[in-house]
């Protein structure tokens, strides 16, 4: 993987985000490609996979800052809240082995 451009990397980190970490309303698993959110948290998570600087503090610190609407508008809750923790567990467990590829 040492070999492709950012973009490319964005983008296979971005399917696998998609493919395994969803958010859970009332017991439905809404996948992240699904709900296009998988693209946007790949672009915020790269530059630390780059970086060297993952940690569970600053990862979360991002799905935090990732506003997810509900009800049309009405309210608004960070992505962190909508992850299980399994998913959250799953989703560094991930980027560690995407890290140890780049």
């Amino acid at each position: 993987m040492a070999n492709i451009s950012s973009s490319e990397a964005i983008e296979s980190l971005a399917a696998e985000i998609g493919e395994n970490v969803y958010i859970d309303v009332a017991k439905w698993h809404l996948y992240l490609s699904d709900a296009h959110l998988h693209t946007v948290l790949a672009e915020r998570l790269y530059p630390m996979l780059t970086s060297k600087s993952l940690t569970e503090d600053e990862v979360l610190k991002v799905l935090q800052s990732i506003p997810i609407k509900l009800g049309g508008g009405k309210r608004e809750v960070p992505l962190s809240d909508l992850l299980p923790m399994q998913c959250q567990v799953s989703l560094m467990d991930l980027l560690e082995e995407f890290q140890r590829k780049l």
